[in-house]
């Protein structure tokens, strides 16, 4: 089944604007909210960074349908992987059967300023292995010992573990990430806008290797992606709502590093129009628009996560519930289904 989801931004709305917006997301139709997780924002200049898992009880308790998830949290530096399984389990306690967690390596921007020191990818990598290890562990045993090269844990319980299992998700922008959710995940996340050729010939693949591997079924795992998506009746203002996330046209080079959100909006603001609006999918046309995001299931997408750069989030929730998400259920799952069944053979 294709699920079509909402980004709940947490570096461009504040809290009570956030959980506004996910209830008009599930009165309009969309399948899930997800909520990303900064310490930081990705710009000074109007920025917000609410509490992620403050977030998600608060989306919990207001919401009925839809699922939370997280896109994504960094179980490595400022959260101890035992803290995240405990409280995500308080969460799916609150939404039974509606939460799961994605997890990621991490930015600079969001652990340097509470004093990590910032490793390499490889150390990055490691410890985000030992913190999937860790919280599967946790959510599945009672009084887990584990001693790790980064963590260690001594007899320790999380009491409001829920009865049905909690997802989890690992983002990947390369193979070995993109393996590992293969491996040990229940499904894999990545962005949008950065070149067919990254998730056919190098993500994908990666992931379902992963799977053989361990002997798992490829075709059990969620495959979610957040879309980068301006959509308006007027090109303009879907031009110049990109604006504020001109971040996202930096190259990784530009911006891994990266740990001040003044430098990081200087940075941004730098870009021309072209280039700050490249990751994201800009149009007017209904027709037009719903192509262009079918084209990742076409690749075998099966979760959608809707991210737009819109100042007005309800205007764009309302508008996009109307015309676009009826036309996407429409012809989504058709080709769901033909992109499964290519890849089986």
């Amino acid at each position: 089944m294709l699920k079509l989801g909402y980004k709940a931004s947490s570096e461009q709305f504040g809290a009570t604007d956030l959980l506004g917006y996910s209830v008009i997301a599930e009165e309009c139709g969309f399948d899930s909210v997800v909520l990303s997780d900064h310490f930081q924002p990705w710009r000074h200049s109007g920025g917000h960074a609410p509490f992620c898992f403050g977030m998600m009880c608060a989306i919990a308790v207001r919401t009925e349908r839809v699922e939370i998830g997280t896109s994504v949290v960094t179980p490595t530096f400022r959260y101890h992987p035992a803290i995240v399984a405990q409280a995500v389990a308080t969460v799916a306690q609150l939404a039974p059967g509606r939460v799961w967690l994605g997890v990621g390596t991490g930015e600079a921007m969001n652990e340097k300023p509470l004093g990590v020191t910032w490793p390499e990818t490889s150390e990055r990598f490691a410890r985000l292995k030992e913190a999937v290890e860790l919280i599967q562990r946790l959510w599945s045993e009672e009084r887990v010992t584990y001693q790790g090269t980064y963590y260690s844990l001594e007899v320790a319980t999380i009491y409001e573990r829920p009865s049905l299992a909690i997802p989890l998700l690992i983002a990947a922008s390369g193979p070995a990430a993109a393996r590992l959710a293969g491996r040990r995940a229940n499904g894999f996340i990545c962005t949008s806008g950065k070149g067919v050729d990254l998730y056919t010939d190098t993500l994908l693949p990666a992931v379902r290797s992963g799977a053989d591997q361990a002997g798992r079924d490829f075709d059990q795992l969620e495959l979610a992606i957040e879309m980068k998506v301006s959509f308006d009746r007027d090109l303009k203002r879907a031009m110049e709502e990109t604006r504020h996330w001109a971040a996202l046209g930096l190259t990784p080079e530009e911006k891994t590093e990266v740990e001040d959100p003044v430098e990081m909006e200087r940075r941004a603001d730098a870009l021309c129009a072209e280039r700050a609006a490249s990751r994201w999918i800009v149009s007017t046309d209904v027709d037009e628009h719903v192509e262009r995001v079918l084209e990742y299931v076409k690749m075998g997408f099966t979760h959608l996560i809707f991210h737009s750069p819109d100042a007005d989030q309800a205007r764009f929730l309302r508008l996009y519930g109307d015309e676009v998400l009826p036309a996407l259920r429409a012809k989504g799952g058709r080709l769901l289904q033909a992109a499964s069944g290519k890849g089986a053979q």
